[in-house]
């Protein structure tokens, strides 16, 4: 006896084929059967009029530490996901361990903001083994980043041998403990502090392995196509998969021009043999960290460092020349106005005034100008700012979401002082609600595939993403045309409306629209000494 069947529903299987009506068996926390007059089980629903898919999926969020905080779970539930993979672009909160481990949390804190002592980060391991029984399933990439500053500081200088091999001991080590692979922050540091050929020495020991590598760039601007085209490179020379994450061309004068470039180039090295892939967030603006305005050698040193540096009036003046005529480094304030950028977390009482205001209202609020009022909030808050900045254009964004290979993600970060983006709360919603529903860019699915199938493959997420007979149960069941995105830069923390029922490991999460409270959500973990296939879609 089975131990649900979902009948009569428009089945949408993940992997872009076309939707038909069939039931849906469930036994065991597993897919069990797809077909028609399954039976008996011990619980019946009706779908009738209402689409079935996988779960969806979010390969790169940042809720590293938010998954550990109270309530965690139920706005990722009610956009329908049931699996996310923290630890991207190179900022992992674990394995944090060492001299330099103050350091590290204290340049992560606007990125996943303060770590609970009980929240266990020194190893992989124990990161993972803290994440089961969830609400929803969660992974985690091991950041180079992380690994690098913590044994090697935020210094700059060319590693050592004996860091080398300390880096790459770690890096396998968490990688045996279940990292579903490896991420790259090169516009952070103190990976952007690697050349190309640090890169690929470091990554050495992955060759032949079949462990993904995620990367933010090194650039994102004028010099993106360059930048995918040194990660390109990486994936020859180390024959690793590359996935480039949130693929992006930043600034009015980029779009609809580097985009098309550089899709080609994906599609070229793809026809090459290379396996990469990429995924893409969905709003037209971004959030990051305030420094990510910085040159990469003002980052030198950490929080400390950068404090230290914006606090010399000399040193001010030339950053100041440098972002009003810098090319030598992605300089987005140059590229996106001042006008562009808002602030969205800050922690001290002076400064809160100012969440969700950009820094040309910043400045007429204190006299000065927007440039002297970020260096001077960067000061003031020990560089603990982060924030959103309007920076693509919607054409390219649909331009990379029709990919065969481009995965759908939101790039959130749960901040505790100030504003969410509202990617956090209405990535799912705002695909199916804008793109599908709305503006007819998208197929309902090509949309579900880019949320399940696509990222499943990409990341090598055993029992993920598709429905077919012994994956995972993780499912939603829902009409499109109740989806809605509650969500809004002003109104960020809004949950999103319309699933009617998700499941997680074969256990309704929501029924009938109602969150249950179960936590049937396990740690995703790459398999130790597997070696994945990846077709190519």
């Amino acid at each position: 006896m089975f131990d649900w069947i979902i009948q009569n529903g428009t089945i949408i299987d993940g992997a872009g084929g076309e939707p038909y009506t069939a039931d849906l068996a469930i036994l065991g926390g597993k897919i069990a059967a797809i077909g028609r007059r399954l039976g008996p089980a011990v619980h019946t629903l009706d779908a009738a009029g209402k689409t079935v898919t996988p779960g969806f999926i979010d390969i790169h969020r940042h809720a590293d530490s938010a998954v550990f905080r109270p309530g965690f779970g139920e706005l990722e539930l009610r956009q329908g996901l049931t699996a996310i993979i923290n630890g991207n672009c190179g900022l992992s909160l674990a394995p944090v361990e060492g001299p330099y481990r103050q350091a590290v949390l204290d340049y992560l804190l606007p990125v996943t903001g303060p770590v609970d002592e009980a929240v266990p980060i020194a190893s992989m391991a124990d990161y993972l083994a803290g994440t089961e029984g969830l609400p929803i399933h969660t992974g985690m990439l091991v950041g180079l980043g992380t690994i690098r500053a913590s044994v090697a500081g935020y210094f700059q200088e060319r590693l050592d041998l004996g860091q080398v091999r300390e880096i790459r001991r770690i890096l396998l080590r968490s990688l045996e403990e279940g990292a579903a692979g490896v991420s790259l922050g090169l516009g952070y540091a103190p990976d952007c502090f690697c050349t190309t050929d640090e890169l690929a020495e470091l990554l050495e020991p992955l060759r032949g392995k079949d462990v993904p590598v995620t990367v933010h760039m090194r650039e994102e601007g004028d010099k993106v196509c360059e930048a995918l085209e040194e990660m390109l490179e990486i994936a020859r020379r180390v024959d690793v998969p590359v996935h480039i994450s949130h693929l992006k061309a930043i600034g009015r004068r980029n779009w609809n021009s580097k985009i098309p470039q550089a899709i080609q180039m994906l599609n070229n090295a793809r026809a090459q043999g290379l396996d990469v892939t990429c995924d893409a967030h969905i709003y037209t603006a971004g959030s990051t960290q305030l420094i990510h305005i910085l040159p990469p050698d003002y980052l030198v040193g950490g929080v400390e460092g950068i404090t230290r540096r914006l606090s010399d009036p000399a040193k001010r003046a030339e950053l100041a020349e440098r972002i009003l005529h810098g090319t030598d480094f992605d300089n987005i304030a140059g590229l996106v106005g001042w006008e562009g950028i808002y602030c969205s977390t800050l922690n001290r009482p002076e400064n809160r005034p100012y969440v969700g205001k950009n820094f040309m209202e910043i400045a007429d609020a204190m006299g000065k100008d927007p440039f002297t009022c970020a260096c001077d909030i960067l000061v003031s808050e020990r560089c603990a700012v982060t924030m959103i900045d309007f920076i693509s254009d919607e054409t390219d964004i649909l331009r990379i979401l029709k990919l065969p290979y481009s995965a759908v993600i939101s790039d959130g970060t749960y901040p505790v002082n100030g504003k969410m983006h509202p990617r956090v709360c209405g990535t799912c919603a705002h695909v199916i609600e804008k793109f599908v529903l709305h503006d007819h860019a998208l197929t309902l699915p090509q949309a579900v595939a880019s949320m399940t199938g696509i990222p499943a493959r990409a990341l090598r997420l055993p029992g993920k993403g598709v429905l077919a007979p012994g994956m995972d149960a993780d499912l939603c069941v829902f009409d499109p045309a109740n989806i809605h995105e509650r969500a809004t830069y002003d109104a960020p923390e809004r949950m999103s409306e319309g699933m009617d029922w998700v499941f997680v490991s074969g256990t309704p999460a929501i029924a009938e629209g109602r969150l249950t409270g179960t936590r049937t959500g396990k740690s995703i973990r790459r398999e130790a000494g597997r070696i994945f296939t990846s077709p190519r879609g």
